[in-house]
């Protein structure tokens, strides 16, 4: 007689396809911290995926993770105290641009150095955490310098048919914004509990909990509340379908309470090994509370292709339009964006990374009528980077041009960034 099969590991291939829905939750919470667009190029984020959810950490629908930026170290970490791993890490960057906004109609130029040392921590087999502060210097008496603060703790754990996720951030930092067109200081908390649990090899219902907290001297400060939650259906190896449901509630500290519910649709199809498509599309409903239009209605769509041709060369595009809150009292945002990115390794350790956007951010008052403001944001970035000694070092060239032509006065700029990159991870 044959023995019979163990549950767990004969599915544990569907529950790593099922990943998609966790993957594109974790996308979900990063595009949340960095919702606002930033004139200059964030610091890189490092982070470990716990041994535990190493099995669950691939995407089969996808040809290569949308985040390539910071590679996996596979090399021995500097110390290590029993189930504690510590791999500190440094970044430099020094860059000059000009036409940065300081203040609204007040655009400079300005040399900026920035310095991010900081530290990643394995904790046992299901937890990471990492702290990096960032010192930023500017040349401009326009600016102020500035010391930021990044904090992750991000874990998860595999039980029966669940697999369970949380991570808990904290961010400070003062950077040139687009939508605010000045230096604005801001800390981010979120908090993101997700959950996907196999129903049966072709069934996942996948949950997802985010709490974020984004304050502000400046301008208005919220709290928000949402989840978003899928049911996914896989008809064919490499073909998964979901129906997705979203609430969510933001609480301002000036302006109108507001309440939104979302109905998405979503389907990821790889064809063959080289190519890919995820696309999402749906309906927003979103009220404020006390006064304004009863019942504002927006279409959501997204997509993601990615394509291989060759080992060496990686190439993709994201659409997406998205509604979220804004910094300006009783107002939102309706943003569409396409995005274009091509890696290219050149020689064995050199790598040419083109990309670049458009953006189109309308601003919507709260009687659901347009504020007047709809800002159109083109970006280019090219970068030149190598690794070496065992690719725990880095260093890069890069440069950045940003366009932003706006309706409304004091917001319109174009901006040219030069820069250098090096880093080292142990």
């Amino acid at each position: 007689m044959n023995p019979k099969p163990n549950h767990s590991l004969v599915d544990t291939r569907r529950v790593r396809q099922f990943a998609i829905g966790l993957l594109c939750v974790s996308a979900l919470a990063v595009r949340i911290e960095v919702s606002a667009q930033e004139v200059l190029a964030p610091i890189p984020q490092y982070s470990i995926t716990p041994p535990a959810m190493m099995q669950y950490s691939t995407n089969e629908l996808q040809v290569f993770s949308p985040d390539n930026s910071v590679p996996p170290l596979a090399q021995k970490p500097l110390a290590q105290w029993g189930p504690i791993s510590v791999r500190p890490h440094v970044f430099y960057r020094f860059l000059y641009g000009d036409s940065i906004p300081s203040t609204t109609t007040n655009f400079v130029s300005t040399y900026i150095q920035q310095i991010a040392p900081g530290i990643l921590l394995g904790l046992g087999d299901h937890w990471s955490l990492d702290y990096t502060p960032t010192l930023n210097y500017y040349s401009s008496s326009a600016f102020r310098d500035t010391l930021d603060h990044y904090v992750r703790l991000s874990g998860g754990t595999a039980y029966k048919d669940w697999v369970l996720g949380l991570s808990q951030s904290y961010q400070s930092s003062s950077p040139p914004l687009v939508e605010t067109g000045t230096q604005t200081e801001q800390q981010t908390y979120l908090t993101a509990l997700t959950g996907l649990w196999q129903i049966n090899t072709r069934m996942a219902l996948d949950l997802a909990l985010h709490f974020q907290v984004s304050d502000t001297d400046q301008f208005t400060s919220y709290k928000e509340w949402s989840t978003l939650d899928w049911l996914h259906y896989q008809f064919w190896p490499r073909v998964d379908t979901a129906l997705g449901l979203g609430f969510g509630y933001v609480t301002p500290n000036q302006g109108s309470d507001m309440l939104y519910e979302q109905f998405l649709g979503r389907i990821g199809f790889r064809p063959a090994n080289k190519i890919s498509f995820d696309v999402h599309g749906g309906v927003e409903t979103r009220q404020f509370l006390s006064g304004g239009d009863a019942n504002l209605v927006n279409p959501l769509v997204g997509g993601l292709i990615q394509y291989q041709p060759f080992e060496v060369t990686r190439f993709s595009v994201t659409v997406d339009r998205t509604v979220a809150a804004s910094y300006f009292q009783n107002q939102i945002t309706e943003t569409f964006e396409v995005v274009g990115s091509l890696n290219q390794r050149l020689v064995k350790i050199l790598y040419l990374n083109l990309s670049g956007g458009y953006h189109h951010v309308k601003y919507v008052a709260s009687t659901g009528d347009s504020t007047g403001r709809i800002d159109d944001y083109y970006t280019f970035d090219a970068r030149l980077s190598t690794t070496f000694f065992q690719e725990r070092a880095s260093a890069a060239l890069f440069y950045q041009f940003s366009d932003n032509s706006s309706t409304a006065p004091g917001f319109t700029y174009n901006s040219n960034q030069v820069g250098v990159e090096l880093g080292y991870r142990w």
